[in-house]
């Protein structure tokens, strides 16, 4: 592990849109860090990687980056950004050379292989934990302060979307079966189920629809979960990939005060256009669409910053022995179970109207 002043070596192990959006740039622009490694088979995100972090070495393949390893590259961390079918053998090999994981979400296909993957993290009393980033969104964050500080008074109902439109289907997430890992609930459903149980713990009951609307065989593309958590909270959550036009992002109804606010986080578009986690006015939004509306009507409301460079915060202090993970991976364990509890009792329902869409 990494000591001291001296950075924390880094590797990002597949540099598709996780990889090469959140994770690179991320690690690159903190104090503490340095990108080591890159991992990728594809050519054309091999030379993307080398010409956006030119001193970073670049490896085809995990086998490869751990020959390095073996060979003295010194690496205290290393980022999966790759599908989650591919994490337990991924992170277990990593892990037995102690070298810490951080797993992006879903953290594996299902709870029993994130259960393994924890024994694994014990056994070799290695660091593991898992991206859940939407927990440093500017929009979440200002829904939990607000209800930490009780401006909304008793929360009755938290509703939350992520939502939009992709008219055809062809990445992974829409073609791997769900035992794989594939399809929305999996992959926007583990950001909007941790979301809700880290505001009002965790649910007693729970219920959920689930469609697909492309024609053919493939995981789901529409879904919905209702949570009645045990502090009497309802929450409401949507996820959609086929809707042209979305509803608010958030909507929390409490007591004295309901919060409403529209657009996503700006995080991933900013990442994605280049603007480095360090530029003035990252994870702010451009334009203020949230509001408060109490009995005596409604206001503008300033949204805090997001902030994912925090994550790495606090897995710098973790693999320096200083501070605990950033996301304990039994959480995001507790979300599989959830999961995987409604594919088991929830079928993917076929549009009726799909083969229109031909």
């Amino acid at each position: 592990m990494g000591s001291g002043s001296s950075a924390l070596k880094a590797a990002v192990v597949g540099y598709g849109v996780s990889g090469s959006i959140f994770h690179a740039p991320l690690i690159a622009a903190h104090p503490e860090f340095m990108l080591a490694g890159i991992v990728t088979a594809n050519p054309q995100r091999a030379a993307s990687a080398h010409q956006r972090h030119p001193e970073t070495q670049v490896f085809a393949d995990l086998p490869t980056l751990m020959a390095a390893v073996d060979n003295g590259l010194d690496l205290d961390v290393a980022v999966l950004g790759t599908p989650p079918e591919g994490h337990v053998d991924q992170a277990d090999l990593l892990m037995r050379r102690g070298i810490g994981v951080v797993v992006d979400k879903p953290f594996t296909p299902s709870a029993a292989e994130a259960r393994q993957l924890m024994d694994t993290a014990r056994a070799t009393d290695s660091l593991l934990t898992v991206f859940q980033n939407r927990r440093w969104d500017g929009d979440f964050l200002t829904v939990k302060q607000l209800v930490t500080r009780g401006q909304l008074g008793t929360v009755q109902s938290f509703e939350s979307r992520f939502e939009w439109f992709s008219p055809s289907s062809g990445g992974w997430k829409d073609t791997t079966p769900t035992a794989r890992g594939g399809g929305i609930l999996l992959d926007v459903g583990s950001h909007l189920v941790d979301q809700a149980i880290e505001l009002f713990g965790p649910p007693k009951e729970y219920s959920a629809e689930l469609a697909r609307h492309t024609p053919g065989a493939g995981p789901d593309e529409d879904g919905f979960v209702s949570m009645l958590h045990a502090t009497g909270v309802r929450s409401r959550l949507w996820m959609n990939s086929k809707t042209p036009a979305v509803g608010p992002r958030f909507h929390v109804v409490g007591s004295g005060a309901t919060f409403t606010s529209q657009d996503k986080d700006p995080q991933e578009a900013q990442l994605a256009d280049g603007v480095v986690p360090t530029a003035q006015g990252y994870g702010s939004h451009a334009r203020a669409q949230a509001r408060l509306t109490t009995p005596e009507g409604a206001r503008p409301i300033d949204l805090v910053a997001g902030d994912y460079p925090e994550f790495y915060d606090r897995l710098a202090a973790a693999l320096r022995g200083v501070g605990p993970l950033p996301v304990d991976p039994a959480e995001s364990t507790r979300v599989l179970e959830i999961l995987e509890d409604i594919h088991s009792r929830h079928h993917v329902r076929q549009s009726s109207f799909s083969g229109a869409q031909r």
